[in-house]
Protein backbone atom coordinates (compact mmCIF):
# COMPACT_ATOMS: atom_id res chain seq x y z
CA UNK A 1 0.00 0.00 0.00
CA UNK A 2 1.18 3.50 -1.07
CA UNK A 3 2.33 5.50 2.04
CA UNK A 4 -0.69 7.03 3.57
CA UNK A 5 -0.61 10.29 5.39
CA UNK A 6 -1.48 9.54 9.38
CA UNK A 7 -4.03 12.57 10.42
CA UNK A 8 -4.02 12.91 14.34
CA UNK A 9 -7.28 13.77 16.00
CA UNK A 10 -7.19 17.38 17.83
CA UNK A 11 -10.03 17.30 20.77
CA UNK A 12 -9.81 20.58 20.64
CA UNK A 13 -10.84 21.69 17.37
CA UNK A 14 -14.02 23.64 17.34
CA UNK A 15 -14.58 23.41 13.61
CA UNK A 16 -18.23 24.10 12.72
CA UNK A 17 -20.15 21.93 10.05
CA UNK A 18 -19.75 25.51 8.08
CA UNK A 19 -15.91 25.87 7.67
CA UNK A 20 -15.88 22.65 5.23
CA UNK A 21 -17.67 24.62 2.73
CA UNK A 22 -20.31 22.34 1.72
CA UNK A 23 -23.42 22.91 -0.32
CA UNK A 24 -25.29 25.97 1.41
CA UNK A 25 -28.43 23.12 1.15
CA UNK A 26 -26.21 20.41 3.11
CA UNK A 27 -25.64 23.26 5.66
CA UNK A 28 -29.47 23.57 5.96
CA UNK A 29 -30.37 20.65 6.69
CA UNK A 30 -27.86 19.87 9.27
CA UNK A 31 -28.60 22.76 10.99
CA UNK A 32 -32.53 21.79 10.94
CA UNK A 33 -31.44 18.35 12.71
CA UNK A 34 -29.39 20.62 15.40
CA UNK A 35 -26.44 19.42 14.40
CA UNK A 36 -23.88 21.41 16.01
CA UNK A 37 -20.06 20.41 15.77
CA UNK A 38 -17.74 17.70 13.73
CA UNK A 39 -17.32 14.70 15.91
CA UNK A 40 -13.88 14.15 15.64
CA UNK A 41 -13.92 10.78 12.87
CA UNK A 42 -16.46 13.49 10.59
CA UNK A 43 -13.29 16.52 11.47
CA UNK A 44 -10.29 14.08 9.78
CA UNK A 45 -12.13 12.68 7.23
CA UNK A 46 -14.08 15.52 5.47
CA UNK A 47 -11.64 17.87 4.29
CA UNK A 48 -9.29 15.21 1.99
CA UNK A 49 -12.68 13.59 0.85
CA UNK A 50 -13.81 16.85 -0.45
CA UNK A 51 -10.55 17.03 -1.50
CA UNK A 52 -11.10 13.85 -3.87
CA UNK A 53 -8.42 11.66 -2.12
CA UNK A 54 -9.32 8.53 -1.12
CA UNK A 55 -9.31 7.40 2.59
CA UNK A 56 -8.66 4.61 4.53
CA UNK A 57 -10.29 5.05 8.34
CA UNK A 58 -10.09 3.10 11.54
CA UNK A 59 -13.08 4.25 13.61
CA UNK A 60 -15.59 2.26 14.98
CA UNK A 61 -19.93 2.32 15.13
CA UNK A 62 -20.82 5.46 16.69
CA UNK A 63 -17.98 7.75 15.98
CA UNK A 64 -20.36 9.73 13.32
CA UNK A 65 -18.43 7.85 10.34
CA UNK A 66 -21.63 7.71 8.37
CA UNK A 67 -21.64 11.60 8.04
CA UNK A 68 -18.18 11.65 7.81
CA UNK A 69 -18.51 9.96 3.88
CA UNK A 70 -21.85 10.87 2.88
CA UNK A 71 -21.95 14.71 3.35
CA UNK A 72 -18.37 14.78 0.83
CA UNK A 73 -20.56 12.09 -1.21
CA UNK A 74 -23.33 14.81 -1.40
CA UNK A 75 -20.98 17.00 -2.74
CA UNK A 76 -20.16 14.69 -5.64
CA UNK A 77 -24.19 15.15 -6.98
CA UNK A 78 -24.13 18.76 -7.32
CA UNK A 79 -24.38 20.22 -9.60
CA UNK A 80 -28.28 19.62 -10.10
CA UNK A 81 -28.01 18.54 -13.90
CA UNK A 82 -27.03 15.08 -12.74
CA UNK A 83 -28.74 12.92 -15.14
CA UNK A 84 -31.14 10.44 -12.79
CA UNK A 85 -30.26 7.21 -14.74
CA UNK A 86 -27.08 7.10 -13.41
CA UNK A 87 -25.69 6.03 -10.24
CA UNK A 88 -22.90 8.59 -8.89
CA UNK A 89 -21.98 6.37 -5.48
CA UNK A 90 -22.51 3.17 -4.36
CA UNK A 91 -22.28 2.24 -0.54
CA UNK A 92 -21.41 -1.24 0.34
CA UNK A 93 -22.70 -2.25 4.34
CA UNK A 94 -22.46 -6.06 5.70
CA UNK A 95 -26.53 -6.35 6.61
CA UNK A 96 -30.08 -4.99 5.69
CA UNK A 97 -30.21 -3.09 9.03
CA UNK A 98 -27.18 -0.80 8.38
CA UNK A 99 -28.21 -0.30 4.42
CA UNK A 100 -31.70 1.11 5.81
CA UNK A 101 -30.21 2.74 8.29
CA UNK A 102 -26.97 4.54 6.00
CA UNK A 103 -29.92 4.92 3.19
CA UNK A 104 -31.82 7.51 5.75
CA UNK A 105 -29.01 9.54 6.50
CA UNK A 106 -28.22 10.19 3.15
CA UNK A 107 -31.59 11.08 2.07
CA UNK A 108 -31.98 13.16 5.57
CA UNK A 109 -28.39 15.30 4.69
CA UNK A 110 -29.46 15.77 0.91
CA UNK A 111 -33.13 16.52 1.23
CA UNK A 112 -32.73 20.13 -0.07
CA UNK A 113 -30.28 18.75 -3.27
CA UNK A 114 -33.49 15.83 -4.09
CA UNK A 115 -31.26 13.33 -3.72
CA UNK A 116 -32.73 9.81 -4.76
CA UNK A 117 -31.39 7.28 -2.59
CA UNK A 118 -31.94 3.50 -2.37
CA UNK A 119 -31.28 0.74 -0.04
CA UNK A 120 -31.08 -2.83 -1.86
CA UNK A 121 -30.56 -5.82 0.28
CA UNK A 122 -31.57 -9.97 0.76
CA UNK A 123 -34.83 -10.33 1.50
CA UNK A 124 -36.88 -7.58 -0.02
CA UNK A 125 -39.25 -7.63 -2.92
CA UNK A 126 -36.52 -7.83 -5.89
CA UNK A 127 -39.20 -6.12 -8.25
CA UNK A 128 -40.01 -3.01 -6.19
CA UNK A 129 -35.76 -2.60 -6.24
CA UNK A 130 -36.07 -3.34 -10.21
CA UNK A 131 -38.65 -0.98 -10.61
CA UNK A 132 -36.32 1.85 -8.77
CA UNK A 133 -33.43 1.00 -10.29
CA UNK A 134 -34.91 1.61 -13.40
CA UNK A 135 -36.57 4.96 -13.05
CA UNK A 136 -32.59 5.83 -11.68
CA UNK A 137 -30.95 7.01 -8.29
CA UNK A 138 -28.55 8.93 -7.54
CA UNK A 139 -27.04 6.61 -4.59
CA UNK A 140 -27.25 3.05 -3.85
CA UNK A 141 -26.63 1.78 -0.40
CA UNK A 142 -26.08 -2.26 -1.02
CA UNK A 143 -25.64 -5.60 1.14
CA UNK A 144 -22.61 -7.12 -1.04
CA UNK A 145 -24.84 -10.21 -2.03
CA UNK A 146 -28.02 -8.21 -3.52
CA UNK A 147 -25.69 -5.36 -5.21
CA UNK A 148 -23.86 -8.55 -6.93
CA UNK A 149 -27.04 -10.09 -7.86
CA UNK A 150 -28.20 -6.82 -9.63
CA UNK A 151 -24.98 -6.01 -11.64
CA UNK A 152 -25.20 -9.84 -12.84
CA UNK A 153 -28.78 -8.73 -14.04
CA UNK A 154 -27.37 -5.61 -15.37
CA UNK A 155 -30.09 -3.45 -13.28
CA UNK A 156 -27.21 -2.11 -11.48
CA UNK A 157 -24.65 -0.59 -13.62
CA UNK A 158 -21.96 1.22 -12.42
CA UNK A 159 -20.01 3.05 -15.21
CA UNK A 160 -20.74 6.34 -13.54
CA UNK A 161 -19.63 5.52 -9.85
CA UNK A 162 -17.73 8.91 -9.11
CA UNK A 163 -17.63 7.58 -5.53
CA UNK A 164 -17.43 4.01 -3.70
CA UNK A 165 -17.44 3.14 -0.12
CA UNK A 166 -17.02 0.03 1.88
CA UNK A 167 -18.54 0.12 5.18
CA UNK A 168 -17.47 -1.61 8.01
CA UNK A 169 -15.27 -3.68 6.22
CA UNK A 170 -14.16 -6.05 8.51
CA UNK A 171 -17.62 -7.38 9.23
CA UNK A 172 -18.16 -7.59 5.43
CA UNK A 173 -15.35 -10.12 5.02
CA UNK A 174 -16.05 -12.04 8.59
CA UNK A 175 -19.74 -12.29 6.86
CA UNK A 176 -17.89 -14.19 3.69
CA UNK A 177 -18.18 -11.60 0.80
CA UNK A 178 -14.52 -11.15 0.07
CA UNK A 179 -14.94 -12.87 -3.43
CA UNK A 180 -18.36 -10.40 -3.80
CA UNK A 181 -16.23 -7.47 -3.08
CA UNK A 182 -13.82 -7.96 -5.28
CA UNK A 183 -16.38 -8.81 -8.12
CA UNK A 184 -18.05 -5.20 -7.39
CA UNK A 185 -14.68 -3.21 -6.97
CA UNK A 186 -13.87 -4.76 -10.37
CA UNK A 187 -17.40 -3.40 -11.82
CA UNK A 188 -16.90 0.14 -11.05
CA UNK A 189 -14.61 3.13 -12.91
CA UNK A 190 -10.76 2.61 -11.96
CA UNK A 191 -10.53 6.43 -11.55
CA UNK A 192 -13.44 6.55 -8.90
CA UNK A 193 -13.02 7.70 -5.15
CA UNK A 194 -12.56 5.12 -2.87
CA UNK A 195 -13.12 5.09 0.85
CA UNK A 196 -12.72 2.15 3.26
CA UNK A 197 -14.05 1.99 6.87
CA UNK A 198 -13.50 -0.88 8.97
CA UNK A 199 -13.06 -0.90 12.84
CA UNK A 200 -10.02 -2.83 12.76
CA UNK A 201 -7.17 -3.33 10.42
CA UNK A 202 -6.04 -6.58 9.86
CA UNK A 203 -3.67 -7.73 7.23
CA UNK A 204 -6.32 -9.11 4.81
CA UNK A 205 -7.84 -5.52 4.83
CA UNK A 206 -4.79 -3.64 4.46
CA UNK A 207 -4.44 -5.89 1.69
CA UNK A 208 -7.92 -4.64 -0.23
CA UNK A 209 -6.50 -0.78 0.55
CA UNK A 210 -3.30 -1.51 -0.97
CA UNK A 211 -5.26 -3.10 -3.98
CA UNK A 212 -7.82 -0.49 -4.69
CA UNK A 213 -7.13 2.71 -3.09
CA UNK A 214 -4.54 5.14 -4.15
CA UNK A 215 -2.39 6.92 -1.93
CA UNK A 216 -4.92 6.87 1.04
CA UNK A 217 -5.27 9.33 3.78
CA UNK A 218 -5.27 7.40 6.73
CA UNK A 219 -7.63 8.06 9.22
CA UNK A 220 -7.74 6.70 12.96
CA UNK A 221 -10.27 7.50 15.68
CA UNK A 222 -9.38 5.47 18.84
CA UNK A 223 -12.41 4.75 21.07
CA UNK A 224 -11.77 6.66 24.96
CA UNK A 225 -10.36 3.65 27.09
CA UNK A 226 -12.82 3.41 30.03
CA UNK A 227 -11.26 1.35 32.93
CA UNK A 228 -13.13 -1.61 33.92
CA UNK A 229 -15.74 -0.65 36.25
CA UNK A 230 -15.06 3.52 36.70
CA UNK A 231 -18.66 3.98 35.60
CA UNK A 232 -20.23 6.22 38.69
CA UNK A 233 -21.74 4.52 41.33
CA UNK A 234 -25.22 5.42 40.84
CA UNK A 235 -28.29 4.26 40.34
CA UNK A 236 -29.22 3.15 36.73
CA UNK A 237 -32.43 2.61 35.28
CA UNK A 238 -33.69 2.22 31.82
CA UNK A 239 -37.03 2.44 30.20
CA UNK A 240 -38.10 0.71 26.95
CA UNK A 241 -40.61 2.91 25.27
CA UNK A 242 -42.05 3.75 22.13
CA UNK A 243 -40.61 6.99 20.24
CA UNK A 244 -43.99 8.41 19.85
CA UNK A 245 -44.53 7.79 23.83
CA UNK A 246 -41.02 9.22 24.84
CA UNK A 247 -41.94 12.75 26.29
CA UNK A 248 -45.14 11.98 27.71
CA UNK A 249 -42.44 9.27 29.51
CA UNK A 250 -40.44 11.90 30.25
CA UNK A 251 -42.58 14.06 32.53
CA UNK A 252 -44.42 11.26 34.53
CA UNK A 253 -40.49 9.83 35.43
CA UNK A 254 -39.95 13.98 36.06
CA UNK A 255 -43.31 13.52 38.46
CA UNK A 256 -42.34 10.17 40.11
CA UNK A 257 -38.87 11.09 41.05
CA UNK A 258 -39.25 14.85 41.89
CA UNK A 259 -35.36 15.39 41.30
CA UNK A 260 -33.24 18.08 43.13
CA UNK A 261 -31.81 19.30 39.76
CA UNK A 262 -31.94 17.36 36.11
CA UNK A 263 -29.19 16.74 33.42
CA UNK A 264 -31.59 15.78 29.93
CA UNK A 265 -29.03 14.58 27.26
CA UNK A 266 -29.74 15.31 23.68
CA UNK A 267 -28.72 14.37 20.52
CA UNK A 268 -29.82 17.50 18.62
CA UNK A 269 -29.96 20.92 19.45
CA UNK A 270 -33.84 20.55 17.57
CA UNK A 271 -34.45 17.92 20.33
CA UNK A 272 -33.09 20.15 23.14
CA UNK A 273 -35.53 23.06 22.33
CA UNK A 274 -38.79 20.78 21.77
CA UNK A 275 -38.31 19.40 25.30
CA UNK A 276 -37.49 22.65 27.38
CA UNK A 277 -40.80 24.17 25.43
CA UNK A 278 -42.44 20.78 26.42
CA UNK A 279 -41.47 20.74 30.23
CA UNK A 280 -41.92 24.41 30.61
CA UNK A 281 -45.59 23.95 29.38
CA UNK A 282 -45.99 21.39 32.33
CA UNK A 283 -45.29 24.42 35.20
CA UNK A 284 -41.49 22.93 35.46
CA UNK A 285 -38.72 25.12 35.22
CA UNK A 286 -36.25 24.39 32.29
CA UNK A 287 -33.58 25.97 29.76
CA UNK A 288 -32.11 24.60 27.29
CA UNK A 289 -27.94 24.61 26.35
CA UNK A 290 -26.67 23.80 23.05
CA UNK A 291 -24.65 25.59 20.81
CA UNK A 292 -26.92 27.88 19.18
CA UNK A 293 -26.65 29.93 21.88
CA UNK A 294 -23.79 32.84 22.52
CA UNK A 295 -21.54 32.42 25.39
CA UNK A 296 -23.07 35.08 27.33
CA UNK A 297 -26.66 33.03 26.78
CA UNK A 298 -24.77 29.55 27.67
CA UNK A 299 -23.16 31.62 30.85
CA UNK A 300 -26.46 32.59 32.39
CA UNK A 301 -28.39 29.72 31.97
CA UNK A 302 -25.68 27.56 33.82
CA UNK A 303 -25.42 30.32 36.24
CA UNK A 304 -29.35 30.32 36.97
CA UNK A 305 -28.72 26.42 37.31
CA UNK A 306 -26.26 26.23 39.81
CA UNK A 307 -27.76 28.92 41.43
CA UNK A 308 -31.01 26.32 42.01
CA UNK A 309 -34.03 29.45 39.82
CA UNK A 310 -33.53 26.22 37.01
CA UNK A 311 -34.80 22.70 37.73
CA UNK A 312 -34.11 21.18 34.71
CA UNK A 313 -31.29 21.82 32.15
CA UNK A 314 -31.75 20.08 28.24
CA UNK A 315 -28.19 20.06 26.40
CA UNK A 316 -26.34 18.19 24.13
CA UNK A 317 -23.64 16.79 24.60
CA UNK A 318 -21.06 19.34 22.98
CA UNK A 319 -22.80 22.06 25.10
CA UNK A 320 -22.41 19.96 28.44
CA UNK A 321 -18.39 19.77 28.18
CA UNK A 322 -16.69 20.82 31.20
CA UNK A 323 -20.13 21.00 32.92
CA UNK A 324 -19.00 20.58 36.74
CA UNK A 325 -22.62 21.16 39.18
CA UNK A 326 -22.12 19.01 42.23
CA UNK A 327 -25.77 19.10 43.42
CA UNK A 328 -27.09 17.28 39.89
CA UNK A 329 -29.67 14.58 41.43
CA UNK A 330 -30.13 13.06 38.05
CA UNK A 331 -29.01 12.67 34.67
CA UNK A 332 -31.43 11.35 31.80
CA UNK A 333 -30.60 9.91 28.49
CA UNK A 334 -33.64 11.24 26.28
CA UNK A 335 -32.10 8.46 23.79
CA UNK A 336 -29.33 5.69 24.29
CA UNK A 337 -26.01 7.09 23.00
CA UNK A 338 -24.11 5.41 20.40
CA UNK A 339 -20.83 5.69 21.99
CA UNK A 340 -20.86 3.82 25.37
CA UNK A 341 -18.59 6.19 26.53
CA UNK A 342 -20.83 8.93 25.67
CA UNK A 343 -22.85 6.75 28.64
CA UNK A 344 -20.00 7.22 31.24
CA UNK A 345 -19.72 10.87 30.53
CA UNK A 346 -23.34 11.68 30.89
CA UNK A 347 -24.32 9.83 33.82
CA UNK A 348 -20.99 10.95 35.33
CA UNK A 349 -22.40 14.67 35.52
CA UNK A 350 -24.34 13.05 38.89
CA UNK A 351 -23.25 11.21 41.91
CA UNK A 352 -20.62 13.64 42.57
CA UNK A 353 -19.99 15.09 46.05
CA UNK A 354 -20.89 11.60 47.95
CA UNK A 355 -23.96 12.46 47.15
CA UNK A 356 -26.13 9.50 45.29
CA UNK A 357 -27.01 9.96 41.55
CA UNK A 358 -29.44 8.31 39.72
CA UNK A 359 -28.87 7.67 35.64
CA UNK A 360 -32.39 7.29 34.16
CA UNK A 361 -32.27 6.18 30.23
CA UNK A 362 -35.32 6.50 27.51
CA UNK A 363 -34.49 3.23 25.03
CA UNK A 364 -36.71 2.32 22.27
CA UNK A 365 -37.19 -1.47 21.54
CA UNK A 366 -34.23 -1.21 18.87
CA UNK A 367 -32.02 0.12 20.77
CA UNK A 368 -31.93 -2.56 23.63
CA UNK A 369 -28.52 -3.90 21.86
CA UNK A 370 -27.21 -0.73 22.42
CA UNK A 371 -27.33 -0.94 26.28
CA UNK A 372 -25.93 -4.28 26.28
CA UNK A 373 -23.17 -2.65 24.77
CA UNK A 374 -22.88 -0.31 27.72
CA UNK A 375 -23.72 -3.42 30.58
CA UNK A 376 -20.44 -5.33 28.80
CA UNK A 377 -18.21 -1.80 29.08
CA UNK A 378 -19.31 -0.87 31.95
CA UNK A 379 -19.26 -3.89 33.67
CA UNK A 380 -22.49 -2.92 35.45
CA UNK A 381 -25.84 -3.52 35.30
CA UNK A 382 -28.88 -1.28 33.57
CA UNK A 383 -32.49 -2.19 35.43
CA UNK A 384 -35.33 -2.51 33.22
CA UNK A 385 -38.07 -0.74 34.72
CA UNK A 386 -41.49 -0.21 34.22
CA UNK A 387 -42.81 3.02 33.47
CA UNK A 388 -44.68 4.62 36.41
CA UNK A 389 -48.49 4.47 35.84
CA UNK A 390 -51.42 6.64 37.22
CA UNK A 391 -51.69 4.97 39.84
CA UNK A 392 -47.90 5.18 40.62
CA UNK A 393 -48.24 8.82 40.53
CA UNK A 394 -50.98 8.88 42.42
CA UNK A 395 -49.05 7.29 45.45
CA UNK A 396 -46.45 9.06 44.99
CA UNK A 397 -48.41 12.10 45.26
CA UNK A 398 -49.91 11.01 47.73
CA UNK A 399 -46.92 10.19 50.15
CA UNK A 400 -45.15 13.64 49.20
CA UNK A 401 -48.32 15.10 50.92
CA UNK A 402 -48.33 12.95 54.26
CA UNK A 403 -44.29 13.60 54.23
CA UNK A 404 -45.00 17.73 54.07
CA UNK A 405 -48.20 17.31 56.41
CA UNK A 406 -45.61 15.40 58.92
CA UNK A 407 -42.99 17.77 58.17
CA UNK A 408 -45.13 20.89 59.37
CA UNK A 409 -46.30 19.17 62.43
CA UNK A 410 -42.87 18.58 63.40
CA UNK A 411 -41.70 22.07 63.09
CA UNK A 412 -44.56 22.90 65.64
CA UNK A 413 -46.20 26.68 65.57
CA UNK A 414 -49.28 25.77 65.02
CA UNK A 415 -51.18 27.35 67.96
CA UNK A 416 -52.50 30.28 65.45
CA UNK A 417 -55.15 27.19 63.97
CA UNK A 418 -55.62 25.47 66.89
CA UNK A 419 -58.75 27.26 67.72
CA UNK A 420 -59.82 26.42 63.84
CA UNK A 421 -59.18 22.88 64.31
CA UNK A 422 -60.62 22.20 67.75
CA UNK A 423 -64.17 23.83 66.25
CA UNK A 424 -64.15 21.80 63.31
CA UNK A 425 -63.29 18.60 65.68
CA UNK A 426 -66.12 19.42 67.48
CA UNK A 427 -68.76 19.08 64.73
CA UNK A 428 -66.37 16.08 62.21
CA UNK A 429 -64.35 13.54 62.23
CA UNK A 430 -60.31 14.58 62.83
CA UNK A 431 -59.39 12.10 59.62
CA UNK A 432 -62.32 14.20 57.84
CA UNK A 433 -60.42 17.06 58.76
CA UNK A 434 -56.99 15.98 57.58
CA UNK A 435 -58.41 14.74 54.39
CA UNK A 436 -60.15 17.41 53.77
CA UNK A 437 -57.03 19.70 54.07
CA UNK A 438 -55.52 17.49 52.30
CA UNK A 439 -57.85 17.84 49.67
CA UNK A 440 -57.31 21.63 49.71
CA UNK A 441 -53.96 21.62 49.44
CA UNK A 442 -54.54 19.85 45.54
CA UNK A 443 -51.86 18.25 43.66
CA UNK A 444 -54.32 15.64 42.96
CA UNK A 445 -56.90 16.88 40.09
CA UNK A 446 -54.15 17.05 37.54
CA UNK A 447 -53.12 13.49 38.24
CA UNK A 448 -56.78 12.12 37.41
CA UNK A 449 -57.12 13.40 34.03
CA UNK A 450 -53.81 12.13 33.33
CA UNK A 451 -53.66 9.10 30.86
CA UNK A 452 -51.86 5.93 30.96
CA UNK A 453 -49.02 5.57 28.59
CA UNK A 454 -49.36 3.22 26.30
CA UNK A 455 -47.02 0.57 27.16
CA UNK A 456 -46.96 -3.37 26.02
CA UNK A 457 -48.83 -4.43 30.03
CA UNK A 458 -51.68 -1.45 29.55
CA UNK A 459 -52.24 -2.14 25.68
CA UNK A 460 -52.77 -5.96 26.98
CA UNK A 461 -55.15 -4.58 29.61
CA UNK A 462 -57.00 -2.32 27.33
CA UNK A 463 -57.28 -4.90 24.14
CA UNK A 464 -57.34 -8.36 25.86
CA UNK A 465 -58.98 -10.07 23.69
CA UNK A 466 -57.72 -9.08 20.85
CA UNK A 467 -54.45 -9.40 21.91
CA UNK A 468 -55.03 -12.50 23.29
CA UNK A 469 -56.16 -14.08 20.08
CA UNK A 470 -52.74 -12.55 18.67
CA UNK A 471 -50.56 -14.03 20.91
CA UNK A 472 -52.80 -17.19 20.67
CA UNK A 473 -52.15 -17.24 17.08
CA UNK A 474 -48.42 -16.31 17.18
CA UNK A 475 -47.57 -19.19 19.73
CA UNK A 476 -49.08 -21.38 17.66
CA UNK A 477 -47.09 -20.61 14.30
CA UNK A 478 -43.88 -19.04 15.59
CA UNK A 479 -42.14 -22.51 15.56
CA UNK A 480 -43.38 -23.42 12.12
CA UNK A 481 -42.46 -19.59 10.84
CA UNK A 482 -38.89 -19.71 12.60
CA UNK A 483 -37.28 -21.33 10.10
CA UNK A 484 -38.72 -20.04 7.24
CA UNK A 485 -38.18 -16.22 8.68
CA UNK A 486 -34.48 -17.41 9.24
CA UNK A 487 -34.24 -19.02 5.42
CA UNK A 488 -36.05 -15.26 4.43
CA UNK A 489 -33.26 -13.27 6.33
CA UNK A 490 -30.65 -14.90 4.93
CA UNK A 491 -31.75 -15.76 1.22
CA UNK A 492 -31.90 -13.48 -1.58
CA UNK A 493 -34.62 -15.29 -3.23
CA UNK A 494 -38.05 -12.86 -3.38
CA UNK A 495 -40.70 -13.78 -1.10
CA UNK A 496 -44.61 -13.11 -2.38
CA UNK A 497 -45.62 -10.21 -0.38
CA UNK A 498 -48.39 -8.39 0.21
CA UNK A 499 -49.04 -4.43 0.46
CA UNK A 500 -50.67 -2.65 3.58
CA UNK A 501 -52.47 0.39 4.00
CA UNK A 502 -51.86 2.51 6.91
CA UNK A 503 -54.10 5.49 7.41
CA UNK A 504 -51.22 7.89 8.08
CA UNK A 505 -48.80 9.72 6.36
CA UNK A 506 -46.83 12.71 6.20
CA UNK A 507 -49.37 15.30 7.44
CA UNK A 508 -48.83 13.21 10.74
CA UNK A 509 -44.65 13.13 10.32
CA UNK A 510 -44.52 9.62 9.83
CA UNK A 511 -41.58 8.35 8.32
CA UNK A 512 -39.95 5.05 7.35
CA UNK A 513 -38.52 4.37 10.19
CA UNK A 514 -41.43 4.53 12.50
CA UNK A 515 -43.36 2.11 10.14
CA UNK A 516 -40.20 -0.43 10.21
CA UNK A 517 -39.82 -0.01 13.85
CA UNK A 518 -43.81 -0.50 14.46
CA UNK A 519 -44.12 -3.44 12.25
CA UNK A 520 -40.68 -5.35 13.50
CA UNK A 521 -41.41 -4.45 17.50
CA UNK A 522 -44.84 -4.92 17.39
CA UNK A 523 -45.40 -8.17 15.33
CA UNK A 524 -42.15 -9.77 15.71
CA UNK A 525 -40.97 -9.32 11.82
CA UNK A 526 -37.19 -9.34 10.89
CA UNK A 527 -37.13 -5.62 9.73
CA UNK A 528 -35.13 -6.77 6.71
CA UNK A 529 -38.32 -9.16 5.57
CA UNK A 530 -40.02 -5.32 5.28
CA UNK A 531 -39.58 -4.42 1.52
CA UNK A 532 -40.84 -1.10 0.13
CA UNK A 533 -42.16 1.66 2.07
CA UNK A 534 -44.14 4.54 0.32
CA UNK A 535 -45.75 7.95 2.47
CA UNK A 536 -47.78 10.33 0.72
CA UNK A 537 -49.62 13.30 2.53
CA UNK A 538 -52.64 11.17 4.21
CA UNK A 539 -51.86 7.15 3.92
CA UNK A 540 -48.79 5.12 3.61
CA UNK A 541 -48.38 1.61 1.68
CA UNK A 542 -45.69 -1.52 3.07
CA UNK A 543 -45.12 -4.00 1.47
CA UNK A 544 -44.48 -7.06 3.67
CA UNK A 545 -44.59 -10.69 3.23
CA UNK A 546 -48.28 -12.11 2.42
CA UNK A 547 -47.42 -15.15 5.30
CA UNK A 548 -46.89 -12.68 7.58
CA UNK A 549 -50.00 -9.80 6.63
CA UNK A 550 -52.41 -11.13 8.63
CA UNK A 551 -50.47 -10.42 12.18
CA UNK A 552 -48.93 -7.77 10.77
CA UNK A 553 -52.50 -6.16 10.27
CA UNK A 554 -53.49 -7.32 13.85
CA UNK A 555 -50.87 -6.23 15.55
CA UNK A 556 -50.51 -2.82 14.21
CA UNK A 557 -54.35 -2.00 14.98
CA UNK A 558 -53.52 -2.84 18.32
CA UNK A 559 -51.05 -0.05 18.58
CA UNK A 560 -50.40 3.59 18.10
CA UNK A 561 -48.66 5.19 15.33
CA UNK A 562 -47.05 8.41 16.46
CA UNK A 563 -49.20 8.32 19.45
CA UNK A 564 -52.76 7.86 17.12
CA UNK A 565 -54.79 4.51 16.65
CA UNK A 566 -54.84 4.61 12.89
CA UNK A 567 -56.93 2.42 10.20
CA UNK A 568 -54.41 -0.45 8.99
CA UNK A 569 -55.60 -2.77 6.65
CA UNK A 570 -54.76 -4.06 2.95
CA UNK A 571 -54.60 -2.30 0.19
CA UNK A 572 -57.46 -2.31 -1.94
CA UNK A 573 -55.90 -1.29 -4.99
CA UNK A 574 -52.53 -4.07 -4.71
CA UNK A 575 -52.50 -6.48 -7.76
Amino acid sequence: MAAALVKKTDAKNGAQFASFDLDPRVLAELAALGYEEPTPVQREAIPPLLAGRDLLGQAATGTGKTAAFALPLLERLTPDALPRERTVALILVPTRELAMQVAEAVHRYGRGLGVQVLPIYGGAPMETQLRALKRGVDVVVATPGRALDHIRRKTLRLGSVRMLVLDEADEMLDMGFAEDLDAIIAATPAERQTVLFSATLPPRITDIAAAHLRDPVHVRIDREVVPEGNAPKVRQVAYIVSRADKKATLGRILDVESPVATIVFCRTRTEVDELTEMLNGRGLRAEALHGGLSQDQRDRVMKRFRAHTTDLLIATDVAARGLDVPHVSHVINYGVPSAAEAYVHRIGRTGRARREGVAITLAEPRERGLLRNIERLTKQRIEIATVPTVADLLTHRLEQSRAELRATILAGDLDAYRAVAESLAAEFDPLDIAAAALKQRGGLDGVLLEEEIPTRATRDAGHGSREAKLDARSARRRKDRSESRVSASKSDVPLSSARLYIGAGRKAKVRPGDLVGAIANEAGIDAGAIGAVRITDRYSLVEVPEEFADDVIAALQATTIKGKRVEVRRDRDER
